[in-house]
């Protein structure tokens, strides 16, 4: 989802009806992801927090290098999992990433949360080394490692919108 729309991706063998059939069992899903992404767009609109300067952000990705790789060092031996290169990003839509071949990508917006929700993001990246998917064993999983998972996932839902807006 993106401005409202609605991609899909699908492999290249699916077929429309498939596809077709996939979006609408999917329906209520998307239509509640579609009403949060608009009230997070009008609560980003009503924000008075003032933008990042160019100076700020490059301040704020040099923090990000400086304190995500020893949370991702931390965490990963708890974890049980081996990562690649770390990358730090400033993205509008995404906290944190984890490709296939273990290397891993963060927003450097994180280092303006509390540090709880840092280590919240990390340890859903390094989980997905285990898991590649959101399935009840990924979740298992993120708790034993970090209890406290959804209160700080729960926080940056809620004021998430709130960093991105402050995005130049």
């Amino acid at each position: 989802m993106k401005d409202g729309a609605v991609i899909v991706r699908a492999p290249a063998r699916s077929s429309m009806k498939d596809i077709e059939a996939f979006v609408e069992r999917s329906r209520p899903w998307i239509e509640k992801h579609l009403r949060l992404q608009e009230e997070m767009k009008i609560k980003q609109e009503a924000s008075d927090l003032k933008k990042l300067t160019r100076e700020e952000l490059e301040a704020l990705a040099q923090e990000a290098v400086r304190r995500i790789p020893g949370r991702v060092a931390y965490y990963a031996p708890k974890v049980g999992v081996t990562y690649g290169n770390i990358t730090i990003r400033n993205q509008r839509t995404r906290w944190g990433s984890c490709s296939a071949k273990g290397n891993l990508n963060f927003n450097c917006l994180l280092c303006l949360a509390p540090p709880g929700v840092l280590d919240a993001v990390v340890v859903h990246e390094l989980c997905h080394r285990l898991e590649m998917n959101h399935s009840k064993r990924f979740y298992e999983e993120v708790l034993r490692v970090y209890p406290d998972y959804y209160k700080d996932h729960g926080w940056l839902k809620e004021h998430g919108s709130e960093l991105l807006g402050r995005l130049p």
